[in-house]
């Protein structure tokens, strides 16, 4: 089992910035695909981005252009940075591991997840 833990969240006005970070623990490989998701309240949990670990990255279509995933397997950490940050964008972010190397969008896909950070953007 991986552990995940969130950490970056917080407030900002629309048009700023922030980055989310995800320190992985446990049984955790670079072979592993990663992945943000977000869920708002009473919205269910929506992908946001995924990266494989060899650095290709899929991104939703309502972020594409705005965050940038990453990640440095030698310190087992993902990264997630949100530029140009719009009120839409509020949720609760959470990191996931699944063990493979496949990266897919599909959050039931996912083997471990993080207990979560709140974003929230002002307008």
């Amino acid at each position: 089992q991986v552990q995940l833990v969130e950490s970056g969240g917080g407030l900002v006005q629309a048009g700023g910035s922030l980055r989310l970070s995800c320190a992985a623990s446990g049984r955790t490989s670079s072979n592993y695909a990663m992945g943000w998701f977000r869920q708002a309240p009473g919205k269910e949990r929506d992908f946001v981005a995924a990266i494989h670990w060899s650095g290709t990255t899929v991104y939703a279509d309502s972020v594409k252009g705005r965050f940038t995933i990453s990640r440095d397997n030698a310190k087992s950490t993902v990264f997630l940075q949100m530029n140009s940050l719009k009120p839409e964008d509020t949720a609760v972010y959470y990191c996931a591991a699944r063990r493979s190397n496949v990266v897919v969008s599909t959050p039931s896909l996912y083997d471990d997840w993080g207990q979560g950070t709140q974003v929230t953007v002002s307008s």
